[in-house]
């Protein structure tokens, strides 16, 4: 069974830390993430199928960097943060953006399947279960299809590991776990066979890349 974080969220706690953040999460977030979006943006974009399924999509700040053939279909749990991602699609004309819904990454509504890529930004360590994440993105996308994440894992020794730690139990009013680890997601033959790539800044940030 893979490690928990130190600490637990659960639904109602991510709904309402997310409702705080929705006012100011471009602002506060945005930059700070911005390397590891436009890096995961990117792999999804040179990658060969057009479903894709973007995980915890929050405001939308990826939606815009999709290439138009890519056809997006997004999913967050805060209701908040979609009515920012609904109004940044219609203010950047996004037609290839075809669903926006209230779902839960956990147990989707999707047949199997149904996606050629699905990408979770920044949503691993938000959700109650991640190891349930990667099994739902692992049903939801075909055969030979890809899955991506773009996070920050919990750092092996040195001081980010002892400040994540410390910060731990600030998890519910911040929204996400700073003491996350891989392991938490993968299973020990997935992580064998993810391709982990360090993002900037300062490597805070990791790209995984599974074939599924």
């Amino acid at each position: 069974m893979p490690p928990s974080p130190h600490t637990a969220l659960n639904a109602d706690a991510v709904k309402l830390a997310y409702r705080r953040w929705a006012m100011v999460y471009d602002t506060v977030f945005g930059s700070i993430s911005s390397f590891g979006r436009r890096c995961a943006v990117t792999e999804v974009n040179r990658l060969p199928g057009t479903k894709v399924l973007e995980v915890g999509v929050g405001t939308g700040l990826a939606l815009p960097s999709y290439n138009f053939d890519k056809r997006i279909t997004g999913i967050d749990l805060s209701t908040d943060m979609l009515k920012k991602a609904r109004q940044r699609v219609a203010r950047h004309n996004l037609s290839n953006v075809e669903n926006l819904f209230e779902m839960d990454a956990e147990a989707t509504d999707f047949e199997t399947g149904s996606f050629d890529i699905a990408v979770g930004m920044f949503v691993a360590s938000v959700v109650p279960n991640p190891d349930r994440l990667f099994a739902e993105l692992k049903r939801v996308v075909k055969p030979g299809g890809h899955i991506l994440f773009v996070n920050h894992f919990l750092a092996q020794k040195g001081m980010r590991y002892y400040i994540e730690r410390v910060m731990a139990p600030a998890s519910k009013a911040l929204g996400w776990h700073p003491d996350f680890s891989i392991e938490s997601l993968l299973p020990p033959e997935a992580l064998q066979r993810a391709v982990l790539q360090p993002v900037r800044p300062f490597g805070l940030f990791t790209l995984v890349h599974l074939v599924r």
